[in-house]
């Protein structure tokens, strides 16, 4: 995809966030593609926060807002370099079981309140058959999580990676994760159930499983794609 592809030429380049981008027609030429593929390619990275147009100017490398989105690692993720997603996963689960064992310590009455009601939306979402709303209802339960965990630096994190791996999913794997909806589910309420119980260690065991399911469920989807024979 040519998105994807821009990305891999700005790591290849060595460009930092606020550095001046080649012209749509440089990548172009360098892509080996039209200027209208790199348009679009170009629409979708400054929808998703990667790359900034500026009218008269050019493009550039968009420098996150995020507390910890400016660094390297940040700018430098593939969204369909597996290596880039499994290592993004582990960090994803050394974050999630932090701030459940947190949340689980602190969390106050409301913010239970907040943690359930987003579960609530995500099982409601999954009944309906609306990932629309499962992904908001999703979002919402592990941010909600993070606040709970009363930790700023775990809140930023948390999103940033969440941020990444929502990338991963619109250009690389086109958002077509199933199947693991139900499980979803079932461990958000088995995270909640131990944060609301205030046992700090069953919560953060509760969410490794979950993001390792996740993860599985990722694998799974890839072994389809390059297995399934081509129709």
């Amino acid at each position: 995809m040519a998105a994807e592809r821009v990305l891999e030429l700005i790591t290849q380049m060595g460009l930092q966030p606020g550095d001046r981008m080649p012209t749509e027609n440089e990548l172009a030429r360098q892509l080996g593609t039209s200027r209208t593929v790199v348009r679009e390619a170009v629409k979708i990275l400054s929808a998703l926060g990667r790359v900034r147009a500026q009218k008269g100017r050019g493009l550039y490398v968009a420098a996150d807002e995020g507390m910890l989105g400016s660094g390297h690692w940040a700018s430098s993720f593939l969204p369909t370099d597996l290596d880039h997603v499994y290592m993004l996963f582990e960090f994803r689960r050394t974050q999630e079981m932090e701030t459940s064992r947190l949340a689980a310590r602190r969390a106050t009455p409301a913010e239970l309140g907040d943690i359930e009601k987003a579960a609530g939306r995500c099982r409601h979402g999954f009944e309906i058959g609306r990932e629309d709303i499962f992904n908001e209802g999703d979002d919402a339960f592990h941010t909600a999580i993070a606040v709970a965990s009363h930790n700023m630096f775990l809140q930023a994190a948390v999103r940033e990676a969440r941020r990444l791996q929502a990338q991963s999913s619109i250009i690389g794997l086109r958002g077509s994760i199933g199947g693991h909806g139900a499980k979803a589910v079932e461990e958000h309420e088995a995270i909640h159930r131990a944060i609301r119980m205030g046992d700090a260690e069953a919560a953060a065991q509760a969410a490794a499983v979950h993001i390792d399911n996740t993860l599985e469920d990722y694998r799974k989807e890839i072994q389809q794609r390059i297995f399934s024979p081509v129709q």
